[in-house]
């Protein structure tokens, strides 16, 4: 896929603040104008393991051989896998995307880009209710079902990040075999429709979640549901509907947090 206009490298969580103030100032998260252009390209074949901080430098990685179908089958592997603890900073994660990228335990990921989504962007498992995922920054496009998929326990982070043509954005795991209580916080989202919903919880199981700062794009029909309740289950059952919209319990947001352009 032709990437866009260049964007601005982010050093730190310091630079991120600063890029909020910018972005917010022209209309939201990474719109179209700021997409960046790749550092080059690098071919993965074999799952990347990762540990520590590493920065990519905007380098574009994609699936080849094994991780090359670019199919939306489960249980593919993914591109990168992080050890919990791991900071992954300033990457495009190119077509064919495979499983994108599986953070063991807790994990940032800063500046990190989706052009055409795989099966999931990312997905964040590891047991531990102390858990902490954060995504700062980036932005995902063409995911046909899920952006970030929620099997762990714990606490997932996004902020400053755009969304365009896809599923949901996040959803915590309504048919994994264990199951946990998950608390989700998103704030300055830029979605641009097509999609279908911000983010999907279980309600039996516990699960949160807060919005704050939502900017949605083309949607005038309003048919992006911006907090979709589900009955989850650990059978591997279509998870049925529970009802959507703010509830002060499960769905934490106001009307004024919802902006549409």
């Amino acid at each position: 896929m032709t990437s866009r206009a260049p964007a601005h490298l982010l050093g730190g969580l310091a630079a991120l603040g600063l890029m909020f103030g910018m972005i917010m100032a022209s209309g939201g998260p990474a719109d179209a104008a700021t997409w960046p252009t790749a550092n080059g390209s690098q071919a993965v074949t074999k799952t990347i393991s990762l540990s520590g901080t590493k920065d990519y430098g905007m380098k574009r990685l994609y699936g080849s051989g094994d991780l090359g179908t670019g199919g939306q089958s489960e249980s593919q592997d993914p591109i990168l896998d992080l050890a919990p603890g791991t900071v992954l900073k300033n990457v495009i994660i190119g077509a064919p995307a495979a499983d994108g990228i599986h953070c063991e335990g807790s994990c940032t990921l800063q500046n990190v880009w989706w052009e055409d989504v795989g099966e999931d962007a990312a997905t964040f498992k590891g047991s531990s209710s102390s858990n902490v995922y954060t995504v700062s920054g980036g932005g995902a496009r063409e995911a046909s079902d899920k952006v970030f998929q929620f099997n762990g326990a714990g606490t997932l982070n996004v902020s400053g990040f755009a969304v365009k043509n896809f599923g949901k954005l996040v959803r915590s795991c309504g048919n994994c075999k264990t199951q946990y209580k998950r608390t989700i916080n998103l704030n300055t989202i830029e979605a641009t429709y097509k999609g279908t919903a911000i983010v999907g919880i279980n309600t039996n199981y516990g699960d949160s979640a807060t919005l704050r700062n939502i900017t949605i794009v083309g949607d005038s029909s309003k048919k992006i549901v911006p907090c979709q309740k589900y009955i989850g289950n650990n059978t591997g059952a279509e998870p049925p509907k529970n009802g959507s919209g703010p509830d002060g319990t499960y769905c934490k947001y106001s009307s004024s947090d919802i902006t549409y352009k």
